[in-house]
C-alpha cells in the first residue's frame, strides 16, 4: 500500500537505495572479514592503479566479493571510457 502512495505522489526511492547500498557494504566486509575502511582503501588503490592505464567512470566503479561454493572471489565492475595510449 505504501508503494502505491509513493508511486502516485512521486516519492523518490533515494532513501531505499541508500539503505540498500549500506546493507550491501556491511555484508561485503562481513563476508570478507575486512573493515569498511580496508574495503574503501582497496577500492581507492584499485582505482588509482587502473586509472594510470585507462580513463574510468568513477561513478560506476564497484568492487564486491562473491561467494562460490567454499571460496570467495573479488568482483570488480569498472566502466572504461577510454584506454590511455602510452609510448614505450
Amino acid at each position: 500500500m505504501f508503494d502505491l502512495f509513493a508511486r502516485v505522489f512521486g516519492r523518490e526511492d533515494a532513501s531505499k537505495d541508500v539503505a540498500k547500498e549500506r546493507l550491501r557494504l556491511v555484508l561485503v566486509h562481513d563476508r570478507a572479514s575486512l573493515s569498511p575502511q580496508a574495503l574503501e582503501n582497496l577500492k581507492n588503490d584499485l582505482l588509482k592503479v587502473i586509472s594510470e592505464y585507462m580513463d574510468i567512470d568513477d561513478e560506476g566503479f564497484r568492487v564486491d566479493f562473491s561467494r562460490h561454493d567454499e571460496s570467495m572471489a573479488l568482483v570488480a565492475n569498472i566502466p572504461i571510457r577510454s584506454v590511455k595510449r602510452t609510448s614505450v
